[in-house]
């Protein structure tokens, strides 16, 4: 496949498709709030990370309060890695995975 001269590449993007959001699992936590240093190899069942991006279908359905920019936290046994970046912190994930979303009370 040839591009037009001048013409710029292409950005690609990833789109979740079903009931699937795309997540960007923050960085892992080597210290503790109380100071505790943490082994590298340390199992965690759950993770957070902030939402890329919603599919269409979780996106239409009431029942799943998740928008783009939430912060999360799920389970990522069944989260797929995507190779889209160099450090490997995307990941698309099953909407049931989501255990939750962190909300900010609003001050009246």
């Amino acid at each position: 496949m040839t591009q037009a001269s001048g013409s710029k590449p292409q950005l690609e993007t990833v789109e979740p498709i079903g009931k699937r959001v795309l997540i960007r699992k923050d960085e892992d936590k080597k210290i503790t709030k109380g100071g505790i240093q943490l082994p590298g190899n340390i199992e965690i069942p759950t993770i957070t990370g902030r939402v890329v991006a919603v599919s269409a279908q979780v996106a239409r359905d009431d029942d799943y309060p998740i928008q783009q920019y939430d912060r999360v936290l799920f389970n990522p046994k069944n989260a797929i890695p995507v190779d889209f970046e160099g450090d490997n912190r995307l990941f698309v994930v099953p909407v049931e995975d989501l255990v939750a979303v962190f909300r900010r009370e609003k001050k009246a």
